[in-house]
């Protein structure tokens, strides 16, 4: 790390000679690959933006100027060379650096992120704030080519052209978001790369003006129309100029001399520029130059061999749904499956590959595919849309009109949900409880282990309504899958245990936690009743009765309290027994974001381990304080 020592913030670069910052990208390139080897995180998209970052800390100006990352999953390069390299190894650790760019954390980070395509919206607002304060600084946006199939950039595009505020594009092309991108757009930026046709006659069309004596330089400015012409007859679409924007490019993202040359032309353009990078996703190391959705993001991992560390032989959550759609599917072939952008992260590569002309993959546009769902279903097919927890949330509306309104039976299978660890808070699924709740006509199940998703997707698909399943990130139980399929009656809870004293209501993930609570506290001599809920909504309001008679209940769930399931409970109880003193405790998420780390940290940090569930689910049936 002889170099990369000596740069303390970003305008150390600019002491730099080039062949100092070929060498300099190595040892970028050397720290990332062994951070993240050892704490996971995305890996071959900071791979791939080693170059043009280190060209965009020299030639702007951070933290005046605002450089805003589309999602973040490329800004590890950014926080190493804006004074936080020190504290790289800290990467994605309780209490240490942010997977993502975080204000709080450094003035470089001019914008909080982590979903995708707000980017340009974001700096389009920043623009519009710095010229009503007569102010000077430049701002830019690094969006990825997979980041620009969602709908927000869009729009954020159509708005800049027509403000025509000063600030710059980098659209960061490498063909990917997680999976290979999908779509027309995908599409034309491919023949934008390929395209080298109009690249060379423009070339050679200025050249040819320039060189003729005296009036060479007045032919070549009045041939701009000629040249724009060009560019519609030789370079297909031309979208970004038709919507306002001067396009530079495509150029090569691994080019610093041309970077920092184009970065300096594209600060002296009045109005919106595009300066379309294309870069190569996993740089600088084979295996996720040759396997970058593996490398996307990815857990520990043997730098020498690539291969990522298995810890257990159970199979993960995501692997029993996709499984198990895969065979209701070859059962039912009504049943259709939708992602947005994420075939491998949610489970659906197998189905993909087994009935493609099923399967749909709309891009990083989580607001489509729910209304493509809802389509297709007013039509008679089944679909499902398969989807992170936290992504869902960005189909709010499109989940409550298309599909709740008009009651159609559209599977919303939620993974991640919960507490999901080292990417924080802009990845935590803990609020689908509480927004699905209040949707009229939506079932809400979540299963406790394997074997009981297996049957909620089953059962899922006999209703004839929208119907959301939640269920953890990671490895399931390891309970053996029972043969075959069963319906679960809609809105019946399971108890496990029966108790005089109190009654634990937990769902999902809590589950497994409140059994251990509950045998501890039968221990210390507590009869403690256990019920799995299955259903958040509808409740099970006839079991609920029977065990607010002990005269205690305690809700557990891995969810933000405020309107979740233990407010569900809450709001019941106080209808079944308006004057029966039913004391309920509600254990779940408090009313703030919850950082980065190991799921364990943060459950001990939430009071929501074991250990902690004792001691407050004791205190609260003696009637003590916690503290």
């Amino acid at each position: 790390m002889g170099l990369l020592k000596k740069i303390n913030q970003p305008h150390d670069l600019r002491q730099l000679s080039m062949a100092e910052m070929d060498s300099l990208a190595r040892e970028i390139r050397e720290l990332i690959i062994d951070t993240v080897s050892k704490n996971g995180g995305h890996l071959a998209s900071n791979l791939g933006v080693v170059e043009l970052t280190m060209a965009l800390h020299r030639v702007f100006d951070s933290p005046r100027d605002r450089i805003v990352w589309d999602v973040g999953h490329q800004a590890y390069v950014h926080k190493i060379l804006t004074g936080r390299r020190d504290a790289f190894s800290s990467l994605r650790q309780f209490g240490g650096l942010s997977g993502f760019p975080k204000r709080t954390e450094s003035p470089h980070d001019a914008f909080d992120t982590g979903h995708s395509s707000t980017s340009l919206s974001a700096a389009l607002g920043m623009a519009v704030a710095r010229d009503m304060a007569g102010d000077d600084y430049q701002v830019v946006a690094v969006i990825g080519d997979g980041s620009l199939t969602g709908g927000q950039a869009f729009e954020a595009l159509n708005h800049a052209g027509m403000l025509r505020r000063k600030m710059i594009i980098v659209l960061n092309d490498n063909e990917m978001s997680i999976a290979k991108n999908v779509g027309a757009m995908s599409e034309y930026l491919y023949r934008m790369r390929t395209a080298p046709t109009y690249s060379r006659i423009k070339r050679d069309v200025e050249v040819l003006l320039k060189n003729i004596p005296s009036i060479g330089q007045k032919v070549a400015h009045t041939a701009e129309r000629v040249k724009d012409s060009l560019k519609y007859l030789l370079v297909p679409g031309m979208l970004f100029e038709d919507l306002g924007c001067t396009y530079i490019g495509p150029v090569d993202g691994h080019q610093l001399p041309l970077l920092l040359e184009i970065f300096e032309k594209a600060k002296t353009i009045n109005g919106p520029v595009v300066i379309h990078a294309v870069t190569q996703k996993g740089m600088g190391y084979e295996p996720a130059e040759t396997n970058a959705g593996k490398f996307h993001g990815v857990g520990p991992f043997c730098v020498g061999t690539g291969e990522v560390c298995q810890s257990t032989a159970v199979p993960s959550y995501t692997k029993v749904f996709g499984d198990a759609l895969t065979d209701l599917a070859e059962q039912d072939a009504s049943i259709t499956a939708i992602t947005a952008a994420m075939p491998d992260g949610t489970g659906l590569r197998k189905f993909s590959k087994l009935y493609p002309e099923r399967f749909f993959d709309v891009g990083i546009a989580e607001q489509h595919a729910m209304t493509l769902a809802a389509g297709m279903a007013a039509q008679g097919a089944r679909p499902l849309v398969a989807v992170y927890s936290t992504f869902a949330q960005r189909g709010y509306d499109q989940i409550l009109h298309d599909i709740c309104l008009q009651e159609l039976p559209v599977v919303l299978a939620l993974d991640r949900a919960g507490l999901v660890g080292d990417d924080g808070p802009t990845h935590h699924g803990v609020f689908d409880y509480a927004f699905l709740r209040s949707m009229p006509n939506m079932t809400i199940m979540a299963p406790k282990d394997e074997n009981e998703l297996r049957q909620m997707l089953y059962t899922a698909f006999q209703l004839q309504a929208p119907c959301a399943i939640r269920y953890p990130r990671g490895c399931a139980v390891g309970v053996p899958l029972e043969p075959g399929w069963r319906l679960l009656p809609k809105g019946k809870a399971e108890q496990l245990e029966h108790g005089t004293d109190v009654c634990l209501w937990a769902v999902g993930s809590m589950v497994e936690f409140a059994r251990q609570a509950q045998r501890e506290l039968g221990k210390e001599g507590l009869s403690v009743g256990l019920v799995n809920a299955r259903f958040v909504k509808p409740l099970d309001r006839e079991l609920l009765a029977d065990t607010a008679r002990c005269g205690c209940l305690v809700t557990l769930e891995e969810n933000v309290l405020a309107g979740g399931f233990g407010s569900a409970v809450l709001e019941a109880v106080n209808e079944l027994y308006p004057q029966a003193p039913v004391r309920v405790l509600r254990l779940g998420i408090p009313d703030e974001f919850v950082p980065h780390g190991k799921k364990e940290e943060l459950l001990a940090l939430l009071k929501l381990d074991v250990p902690a569930l004792v001691e407050r689910i004791n205190a609260f049936v003696k009637g003590e304080k916690y503290e």
